[in-house]
């Protein structure tokens, strides 16, 4: 068997921060959950706080530094054979990443996206706004780096440990996702994808990804292209 590590960013997840650990700690696989809690301000750092089990790793941040910090945390003290990213809220079904797992395992795949796009062409609840983005980082991702994939904004993202640990990550915000897309087609991996369930959340639920975060996705696409 081999390890998966889990690893969750949280920030002011208070609403769905335990329903998702109940989830991950039902998966029937070999695995590890890292949660880093980076500086909530709601009731988060506390119910994390009360966890006491010894299959989860649970790093407390005292101020906010960003999801692609809190990632990189996750990455730094991951001990597993493959490490995948799970988002804290329930857009995402974790009963998707056995199946995930399996592909990975069976194909020796490098690395494995879940994309949103291959059950539904709109996925469940998506604004128009969002679906529109997705598909501007998908071309711009393709045409740049050939990738040929139709979800780059995917959370559910799969690697092998030492693939995302060779990447010499710098995101400190949601530019996670482009960056570590442009750094693998730039060291010759293929990204593999397979189909997942996705419920998209409304922004009066605590969704935070706004625009401003997909101008900065594409710049980190372009910028990615041409530097280290």
């Amino acid at each position: 068997m081999k390890k998966t590590s889990i690893i969750v960013p949280a920030f002011n997840e208070e609403k769905t921060i335990l329903t998702l650990i109940e989830k991950l700690k039902s998966l029937d696989m070999e695995k590890e959950i890292i949660i880093i809690d980076d500086g909530s301000s709601d009731a988060t750092r506390k119910i994390l706080s009360e966890i006491d089990d010894d299959n989860i790793k649970i790093i407390l941040k005292n101020k906010n530094q960003g999801k692609g910090v809190a990632i990189r945390d996750g990455i730094n003290i991951s001990t597993g054979d493959m490490i995948v990213i799970q988002d804290a809220d329930l857009e995402y079904d974790p009963n998707d990443l056995l199946a995930m797992v399996k592909t990975m395992i069976e194909n020796d795949y490098d690395v494995l996206y879940g994309s949103r796009f291959l059950k539904k062409r709109k996925p469940e609840g998506m604004y128009m706004a969002n679906w529109i983005a997705n598909k501007t980082l998908v071309i711009v991702s393709n045409m740049l780096y050939n990738s040929n994939i139709t979800d780059e904004a995917t959370c559910y993202k799969l690697f092998k440990s030492d693939v995302i640990k060779s990447l010499k990550l710098k995101a400190e915000r949601f530019e996670f996702c482009p960056e570590v897309t442009a750094k693998v087609r730039k060291k010759d991996y293929i990204i593999n994808e397979m189909p997942i369930s996705y419920k998209a959340r409304k922004f009066s639920d605590g969704k935070k990804i706004g625009i401003k975060d997909f101008i900065v996705a594409l710049w980190v696409l372009i910028k990615y292209r041409f530097v280290d």
